[in-house]
């Protein structure tokens, strides 16, 4: 062979090793829990609205302006009477830092302006410029309140008045909403039953304020199709146009999370496993915070008592 023909081989062969590698690159990942974790609630003294029998439940964590972490979660069974939901905070230092100090109730349902009596859960935060921005489900709608310090939210109001923003229905029990912002545009994936079908649902806005059509961009599969397969939906983006969704179906000690991937924010499987699904994690309503260049994963302890918080990362899948 002479040296003409060497260094083509050789620029084919190195050719062929960076497409191999850039298709492992590709490859989807799959979050890997790292250590034991560590507890950051337990369950609240509500006081007249304890009850034996409560539950944490859907929750939100985020940096306040003061640079304090802030949890938000939904206590269920409670006293509170209407469906016997209300939100409760707390405060810790650091994100690491154990057992964060209770802070009681920090919302109750507004029945005047359309909310379910005891209807909130499942909150999430945004910070949008200078201000906080809060998304809850109110048994019926999605809500929102603003914050300039992070702690003290106000309803944003509409014309009636009114607190919700969109809906799947009277009976679709729109809940659990989380956004991402993606190409320049919030997105709200939130999960709703209209249908008694548990799917996951996405619209889109500019401003937070107006929000486009809703879109299903998950549901069925290996999850299942009843109402609750597809609770507290949350989309990460670890990479640029890599996108993971976790969608939750059972609580408590037998808790399920499936894990599903797609370069297409809007579709993660309708009906349709193969390309999406790539396993469970047996958690229940899993938040993933990515702080300092470090990822972590909270959820709900096996016993609904209270929300643990643990370091992971992305690797190849076992």
């Amino acid at each position: 062979m002479n040296s003409s023909s060497a260094r083509k081989v050789a620029l084919l062969v190195a050719m062929l090793f960076a497409c191999a590698s850039g298709v492992r690159a590709e490859k989807p990942l799959f979050p890997k829990i790292v250590g034991d974790g560590w507890p950051i609630a337990g369950n609240p003294d509500l006081g007249g609205f304890t009850d034996a029998k409560q539950e944490v439940t859907g929750f939100a964590l985020w940096p306040a302006a003061d640079d304090s972490w802030q949890l938000w979660a939904t206590i269920r069974k409670t006293r509170i009477g209407g469906q016997g939901n209300l939100l409760h905070r707390w405060e810790g230092a650091a994100l690491t830092a154990r057992d964060w100090k209770p802070l009681g109730v920090s919302l109750l349902a507004e029945p005047r302006l359309g909310e379910l009596p005891g209807g909130l859960q499942s909150p999430f935060v945004v910070r949008a410029g200078a201000r906080f921005v809060l998304f809850y489900g109110d048994g019926r709608h999605i809500g929102s309140a603003t914050s300039d310090d992070g702690k003290a939210f106000t309803r944003r109001l509409l014309a009636g008045p009114r607190s919700g923003l969109f809906d799947e229905g009277p009976k679709g029990n729109a809940r659990d909403p989380m956004l991402l912002r993606i190409g320049g545009r919030w997105h709200c994936y939130y999960t709703a039953h209209p249908t008694r079908r548990g799917t996951v649902f996405c619209r889109t806005s500019e401003d937070l304020l107006a929000w486009g059509e809703s879109r299903v961009v998950a549901t069925g599969g290996q999850a299942g199709a009843g109402p609750n397969a597809a609770e507290c939906p949350f989309v990460v983006e670890p990479q640029p146009g890599q996108f993971y969704l976790f969608r939750t179906q059972r609580y408590g000690a037998d808790a399920q999370t499936s894990v599903y991937h797609s370069r297409d924010p809007l579709d993660f499987g309708i009906n349709d496993d193969p390309g999406h699904f790539l396993g469970t994690l047996p958690l229940a309503a899993p938040e993933l915070v990515q702080h300092k260049g470090q990822w972590f994963i909270a959820s709900l302890s096996p016993t609904l008592k209270g929300i643990r918080i643990a370091r992971m990362e992305w690797a190849a899948k076992e």
